[in-house]
């Protein structure tokens, strides 16, 4: 899979600069550290995990697996015996042994410009610990489950690590997504309380989460499924009105946006605010809740293969199915891919556009980044909205030096031509991803062109929510570049392309995409239904997934 030596027709290579500081600085060592991580994988994986905290060590084999059915049933494992806390290596481990407290974990970027904040490792813990208490004393215990639904806003983050600090599963929906597929979703996965907000905007656009929420909830009881208890974030409510009946409410965390900031030279819009229907029975308010809780909450250890969270993908049958993701071999999983894919270095700030209701702001807005004690752009709106110039605008404002977003997103910019980029310096832009989907040639030699200015590596990145983290990936000092191409597989990967028969094809072929071994990051099974967890191939190839 991995040729002698590195493809030297039609590629693009990094700076010389760029490579003399990288984690990987050429091929040879991405192909020498390749064939570690393959053929042993426990000392590959085991440096890695030397960065953690672990409670208890792990007691059998680093990776125990078995892919074939004709032997039983499939399984993946990873450092089973090991206790851990996925919260606590992303924030206490940061803030008290790696003494970076005071570092900026999110710059978060409003819809509208100027509505903004920052927020230190030190104060997300705290915020986290709270937050963690107010779950725990609404009842929910480690193993229960926790829909999620909120716009992107720092709050979200903080809501996913407080069910992590005290083992709950998270399951996190996109905001975007309806009432009916909200419904879905809960029901699937017994979920015993919803957080969610008032509402946000997309560009002009209104979204009344908290009305589409209550819709969901409706159709919960009508199916004979109740939740009891839902939890809203007043993110949009305005300080001076009224809060709704029997909430004992305090104002909302920060005045509306269009009140708020008058330093903003654009001339802000009048919003209207938004409805928010109230069940006392039901609905409590964030604010208050969090008003009187401690700041003190003892992480609760969990195994390594406990779940850590459902996240629901469609897949090919229109059905959500729900991926289960473990805590340790993802936290490894994604820690090591934010850290070689984006080369990442203490004094960068990385920015990822997607939305935490996708796999891709799970692994690289929220555990990946900061595993790793990484400065983000947490962006809560649109790269056209109020302009299309706004993406490029926020990365001179935040000096971002790693930027990861999506085809669909070039695609779109390119469209305005590079005179709306070029307004901007992006001096401080390094490295640029795209995630999502294929990025086709001409896509991809735009954003190298125009946005990297040729100076920037481009790693298109090639993985699902099933695999948890990059599979196929340049690394951006070692890995030659083609355009459209997402080059080689990262370490621990083993892909082979097989015909209808089974037989493995070597060279440029089309096929079943399998892959031969697992890697800790993979997903475990498919929450309430395992067999469903089973890709179509393990069915025709049964030694293999």
């Amino acid at each position: 899979m991995i040729p002698d030596k590195a493809p030297g027709e039609d590629v693009l290579h990094a700076s010389e600069d760029l490579k003399k500081e990288a984690h990987i600085p050429s091929f040879e060592k991405y192909k020498e550290l390749y064939i570690n991580s393959v053929d042993s994988p426990e000392e590959f994986w085991g440096d890695v995990a030397k960065d953690f905290f672990w409670k208890t060590k792990y007691t059998g084999k680093f990776l125990d697996y078995n892919f074939d059915v004709t032997k039983g049933e499939i399984y993946v494992k990873c450092m089973e015996g090991a206790t851990t806390n996925i919260c606590y290596n992303v924030l206490d481990r940061i803030v008290h042994e790696r003494k970076l407290g005071d570092r900026v974990a999110f710059y978060w970027e409003g819809n509208e410009p100027g509505d903004e904040k920052t927020v230190t490792y030190r104060e997300l813990l705290h915020q986290v610990c709270k937050f963690a208490n107010v779950l725990k004393s609404q009842g929910v215990k480690k193993g229960d489950r926790v829909s999620i639904y909120m716009p992107m806003v720092v709050e979200l983050v903080v809501a996913m690590l407080a069910c992590a600090r005290i083992g709950a599963v998270h399951s996190i929906v996109f905001a975007g997504f309806s009432a009916e597929s909200l419904c879905e979703r809960i029901m699937d996965s017994q979920c015993c309380l919803l957080i969610t907000a008032d509402g946000f905007y997309r560009g002009d656009k209104l979204i009344n989460l908290k009305l589409i929420a209550d819709e969901a909830l409706q159709k919960c009881r009508d199916k004979s499924f109740t939740v009891e208890k839902c939890i809203m974030l007043k993110h949009l409510t305005k300080e001076d009105e009224a809060s709704p009946p029997g909430s004992q409410s305090p104002p909302a965390k920060r005045s509306c946006p269009d009140l708020q900031q008058e330093k903003q030279k654009r001339v802000r819009k009048v919003r209207p605010p938004p409805q928010v229907p109230w069940n006392p029975d039901v609905d409590m308010c964030w604010h208050t809740l969090i008003g009187g809780a401690s700041e003190e909450c003892e992480p609760v250890w969990c195994d390594s293969e406990d779940p850590l969270f459902i996240l629901y993908t469609s897949g090919s049958t229109g059905k959500p199915k729900g991926v289960l993701h473990t805590v340790s071999g993802y936290m490894l999983y994604t820690a090591a891919t934010f850290k070689l894919v984006f080369d990442y270095h203490s004094d960068d700030v990385y920015w990822c556009t997607a939305d935490i209701g996708w796999i891709t702001g799970h692994s690289y807005i929220t555990y990946g980044p900061m595993a790793n004690g990484a400065t983000s752009v947490l962006f809560e709106g649109l790269p056209t909205y109020p302009d299309v110039s706004r993406m490029w605008e926020i990365v001179d404002k935040y000096q971002v030096s790693k930027f990861y977003t999506a085809p669909t997103a070039i695609r779109l910019l390119m469209k305005y031509g590079s005179e709306p980029v070029q307004k901007y310096k992006r001096t401080s832009l390094k490295i640029l991803g795209t995630v999502g989907e294929p990025i086709n040639p001409e896509a991809w030699q735009w954003y190298y062109s125009v946005v990297g200015e040729k100076r920037c590596p481009v790693v298109d990145t090639f993985w699902q929510t099933e695999t948890g983290g990059h599979v196929m990936t340049p690394l951006p000092a070692a890995t030659p570049l083609k355009p459209g191409s997402a080059t080689f597989p990262f370490f621990g990967v083993v892909p082979a392309i097989l015909n209808e028969s089974g037989e493995e094809l070597e060279g440029p072929s089309e096929g079943y995409l399998v892959f031969k071994q697992p890697w800790p990051g993979v997903m475990r099974t498919v929450y309430g239904n395992h067999q469903g967890s089973r890709p179509p191939t393990s069915r025709n190839f049964p030694d293999i997934t």
